[in-house]
C-alpha cells in the first residue's frame, strides 16, 4: 500500500525518513518548522545537518502546515521532545482525522514529564500511534549502512503498517508492543550518553566507560520496570542497542556534548558549539523529577543532572559515583 507520509521536522532523521519514503515508493512531504528554511531546502535537496544525503527531488519542501498534511496518510514526528507539544498544537488544525502518528523523538517533555507519545494523544487526540527507535546514527543510515530499529506501539496492526512502510534491504524493522518502553530507553540513553561523554572528556579509559554503560543500563531497566515496562524491552536494539550506538559512536551529539564537559567546556558553551538538539539535557531535568517521584535510585542520572545544572564538577561527579556503598550487582 503507498503511503501519503507528512514529516514534520527538517533534521537529520527527518530527512533519512523522508528519503526512505520515496524509496520505498511512497508519496512525502516535509514540513519545514522554521521560516526561511524550506525554499533552500528545496532548492538544494541537501542539509549541513546531514551532507551525505541528497534529498529525493521526490520529496515536496515546504513550510505550508496546510500543504504537507493536508492529504497525508501517515504523519512522522521528527520534532524535538520540548517542542512537540507546542509544535503540533500549531499543526493540529491540518492534520487529518485518523491519520496515524510515527514519532521518531527520544526525550522526555520537562514540567509534564510526558514521552512523546503521550505529549502527541494529549494534542492530536485518540489516533494510532507508533514510536520507531534504535540504535540510527543518522550519517550512516544517510549511507544505507545496515541498521535495525523497533516499532513499537498498542496497536499491532499500525505497528506492522509502519514497519512495511519503512523497511529497506539495508533497514530491518522489528514490531514490539511495549512503547512506554522502547520511548524511555530512547530518551534515558542520551543522559548516559552524556555521562559515557564526560568519562571520554576526562580520559577514564574504556573500563570506566563500559562499567559506565553496564550500570546505566541498569538504571534505565528500573526506572522501566517502575513504569510499567517490560525488562527484555531494555535489552533488545531499541535498549542496550541504541545506547551502546550513542555511548561509542564520535557522531553521537549527546556523547560529543559530555565530553566537550569532561575536557572543561561549560554546557553553555558546549551546546552554542552544536548545530543540533541535545535532548538529553533537557531529558536530564526529567528523568530526575520521574525518578524522585517514584522512588527509583538513579544515580548516574542524578549526577549528570548535578554537572549540567548545579555546578558540581565531572571529576567529582565520577569519585562520588565509585564511592558509593557497594553490594551485590542488581540490574532491577
Amino acid at each position: 500500500m503507498a503511503e501519503r507520509i507528512a514529516i514534520a521536522g527538517d533534521g537529520q532523521m527527518a530527512l533519512v525518513l523522508a528519503a526512505v519514503a520515496i524509496d520505498a515508493g511512497h508519496a512525502a512531504s516535509m514540513w519545514c518548522p522554521l521560516p526561511g528554511q524550506a525554499p533552500q531546502l528545496a532548492r538544494e535537496r541537501s542539509s549541513a545537518r546531514l551532507p551525505e544525503l541528497r534529498l529525493p527531488d521526490a520529496v515536496r519542501v515546504t513550510d505550508d502546515a496546510a500543504a504537507a498534511f493536508a492529504d497525508a496518510t501517515l504523519m512522522v514526528s521528527a520534532i524535538p521532545a520540548q517542542f512537540a507539544r507546542a509544535t503540533w498544537t500549531r499543526l493540529a488544525a491540518h492534520v487529518p482525522a485518523g491519520a496515524g502518528v510515527v514519532t521518531v523523538t527520544k526525550g522526555v517533555e520537562v514540567g509534564s514529564m510526558q514521552r512523546p507519545t503521550q505529549v502527541l494523544r494529549d494534542v492530536l487526540g485518540a489516533r494510532p500511534l507508533v514510536v520507531l527507535s534504535g540504535p540510527t546514527i543518522a550519517h550512516e543510515l544517510a549511507l544505507h549502512k545496515p541498521a535495525v530499529m523497533v516499532a513499537a506501539g498498542s496497536d499491532d496492526a499500525f505497528a506492522r503498517r509502519v514497519q512495511s512502510t519503512f523497511s529497506q534491504p539495508w533497514l530491518r524493522i522489528y514490531t514490539s508492543d511495549d512503547p512506554t518502553g522502547v520511548e524511555l530507553a530512547g530518551a534515558a540513553k542520551n543522559v548516559i550518553a552524556l555521562a559515557a561523554g564526560m568519562v571520554d572528556g576526562l580520559g577514564l579509559g574504556s573500563n570506566a566507560k563500559s562499567a559506565l554503560l553496564a550500570r546505566g543500563l541498569a538504571e534505565i531497566v528500573r526506572l522501566g520496570l517502575a513504569l510499567g515496562s517490560r525488562a527484555e524491552t531494555f535489552f533488545g536494539v531499541a535498549g542496550v542497542g541504541d545506547l551502546a550506538t550513542t555511548c561509542f559512536s564520535p557522531e553521537g551529539r549527546n556523547r560529543t556534548l559530555g565530553e566537550a564537559i569532561g575536557r572543561g567546556a561549560s554546557l553553555a558553551d558546549a551546546l552554542h558549539a552544536t548545530q543540533s538538539v541535545v535532548e538529553g539535557v533537557e531529558t536530564a531535568k526529567a528523568l530526575c523529577a520521574v525518578s524522585r517521584e517514584l522512588g527509583v535510585q538513579v544515580p548516574i542520572i542524578e549526577a549528570v543532572h548535578r554537572v549540567l545544572f548545579e555546578g558540581l564538577a565531572p571529576g567529582a561527579a565520577v569519585r562520588d559515583l565509585m564511592g558509593r556503598a557497594a553490594g551485590a550487582e542488581r540490574i532491577a
